[in-house]
């Protein structure tokens, strides 16, 4: 194979005695790594060595290990991504295993803003896309986020917002709202019936940050002909909260103590 003229084919040798280790290979002789990474026993003993002068890697004189400094790697990559960046991945393992949609959203003002979405189908008479705006009364997401507002916030909102009945099914009252949003407070998600939309039913749990506060919110929403809200709590409740927990890590790391 041809290199181009800047190819520093040393590099490509390094990364390849770093990726020689993995969950079934945590500690290599050196004959391992030379074997592995198609290198001579004194070439791979020179990579491992400056490894571990490096910190990246320790070695007891017989047996090589990485050392948990290796993840700044991975960091320096995590440390410059945003929320939607963090969350895509596990949106689309989400999507994979459940066969439905998936959006994430944040609160803007007295509406969530969507600003990731991952769609099977489309379910909805609106197009959603990136920066579609709902009112956060009607919506799964909307609720676990405005649940999450600290009393006076919430107050605040639930004096100015206006509640209009999207459906027949929309809760348009404060003081019924209230009580809603207590509900999902409580058991941590909240599932929308057919308040937004006739025909649409979603799912929704906080996507908390490092200081617990509720950075987005992570749905998955179903054609009601689908599924009963029983059945979205049974089958997508759990899988929704492996996501959130995923995304929750990842955005710890991406965003470290300061």
């Amino acid at each position: 194979m041809t290199r181009e003229p800047y190819y520093v084919q040393s590099l490509e040798r390094g990364l390849a005695v770093i990726r020689a280790f993995d969950a079934e290979h945590r500690e290599l002789t050196l004959s391992d790594v030379a074997r592995q990474c198609g290198l001579t026993r004194a070439a791979a003993r020179r990579f491992l060595l400056t490894l571990a002068d490096l910190g990246y890697v320790r070695t007891d004189g017989r047996l090589f290990s990485l050392t948990p400094r290796v993840l700044e790697l991975g960091y320096a990559f995590l440390g410059g991504l945003t929320l939607p960046e963090v969350a895509e991945p596990h949106m689309e393992r989400l999507v994979g295993e459940v066969r439905e949609s998936s959006s994430l959203s944040v609160l803007d003002g007295d509406d969530i803003v969507y600003v990731s979405r991952v769609p099977t189908s489309r379910i909805m008479r609106v197009a959603i896309n990136v920066g579609t705006r709902f009112p956060a009364y009607a919506t799964s997401m909307g609720r676990v986020l405005l649940a999450a507002l600290p009393g006076a916030e919430l107050d605040g909102y639930l004096a100015r917002v206006e509640l209009e009945p999207l459906t027949d099914r929309t809760i348009s009252s404060p003081e019924a709202l209230r009580a809603e949003l207590d509900r999902v407070r409580e058991s941590g998600h909240a599932v929308v019936d057919q308040e937004l939309e006739e025909g649409l039913r979603a799912i929704a749990a906080p996507i908390r940050d490092r200081a617990g506060n509720a950075a987005g919110a992570l749905n998955i929403s179903v054609h009601a002909a689908r599924a009963t809200v029983e059945t979205i709590r049974e089958r997508l409740l759990p899988p929704l909260l492996a996501a959130t927990a995923a995304i929750e890590a990842d955005l710890r790391i991406a965003t470290p103590h300061r």
